[in-house]
């Protein structure tokens, strides 16, 4: 069993496989103290990747990854866990003991039902960042929180230690609000990065140059506000009702990337609607700004 100590007993510990996420949470557990004795790792980049993060571990297939460790860490897409977890159930490779972990926002730990039913312990583990495979990576754990998922008081205490032990804090997630957490999050980060290269587009389109230079101040300034003082930092055209400035910004987006009109109007009445109800848009104001956002 996992102790909640930075330090806990020596597991032997399998991955698959040794992609972005999956190396780098090997590498912190073998900080941690536990042994990386094998990883499955197929694409070039992955084959790097286990030899920087995972030095000495062996590259097997998934079955023989699995079989010979304590905990098994599935950090694969998430359609492909299901089929993954009844392929090493079928062939053996798992057994009662073990602890099955995987890493995808989406799942709880109902997609690893067959495992448990022969004995495995089942967790699901999702960090709240980004991944980018590198060694920094292991670093940036210690900010960040992890989604833990369990079937039952045991798991959930098991789970909680692994996060610490990874250097995370964790946050208990209910088993069917996993979609709606992973959802908030794709929402945002991932969102979050087409917005910004979208603005960045625009501003060469308008021969602004460096773009990341001009977006930096103000991009990382809204985000901060917004963790801080919520619909309260919204500020613009919107939120003073400038239906005027609006229809501008329509007219400019729509000669020069009609593609990015409908996620400007979208997140636009999203904005009217979030400040109208916040108090910070009158209702007069916020209907002139959504016929404006109507206007074809």
């Amino acid at each position: 069993m996992v102790s909640a100590g930075r330090r806990g007993p020596r597991l032997r510990v399998g991955v698959v496989s040794a992609g972005r996420v999956g190396a780098v949470l090997g590498a912190a557990l073998r900080r941690a103290g536990h042994q990386v004795d094998a990883a499955a790792a197929v694409s070039d980049a992955s084959v790097r990747r286990a030899e920087e993060l995972l030095p000495g571990a062996a590259v097997l297939p998934p079955d023989e990854v699995a079989a010979q460790a304590d905990l098994v860490l599935l950090a694969v897409p998430d359609d492909a866990i299901a089929g993954l977890v009844r392929g090493l159930v079928a062939t053996g490779s798992l057994r009662q003991g073990q602890m099955l972990v995987h890493t995808s926002g989406a799942h709880g730990v109902a997609v690893l039902a067959p495992a448990a039913e022969v004995g495995v312990l089942p967790l699901a583990l999702h960090p709240a960042m980004t991944f980018t495979g590198r060694a920094e990576d292991v670093e940036r754990l210690a900010t960040a929180c992890t989604a833990v998922t369990a079937a039952d008081d045991a798991g959930w205490a098991v789970a909680e230690a692994l996060a610490l032990e990874l250097g995370m804090e964790p946050v208990r997630v209910p088993e069917e609000a996993r979609a709606l957490y992973h959802a908030a999050l794709t929402h945002g980060a991932n969102h979050l990065i087409t917005l910004v290269n979208d603005c960045a587009a625009l501003l060469r389109a308008a021969g602004i140059e460096p773009a990341d230079r001009v977006m930096a101040p103000i991009l990382s300034a809204s985000l901060d506000n917004a963790l801080r003082m919520g619909d309260r930092a919204i500020t613009g055209p919107v939120v003073r009702g400038d239906a005027g400035t609006v229809r501008d910004h329509l007219a400019a987006l729509d000669g020069t990337d009609p593609e990015a009109l409908p996620g400007y109007r979208a997140l636009a009445r999203r904005t009217a609607a979030r400040a109208e109800r916040a108090g910070l848009l009158r209702a007069d104001a916020a209907a002139e700004v959504r016929d404006a956002l109507e206007e074809r």
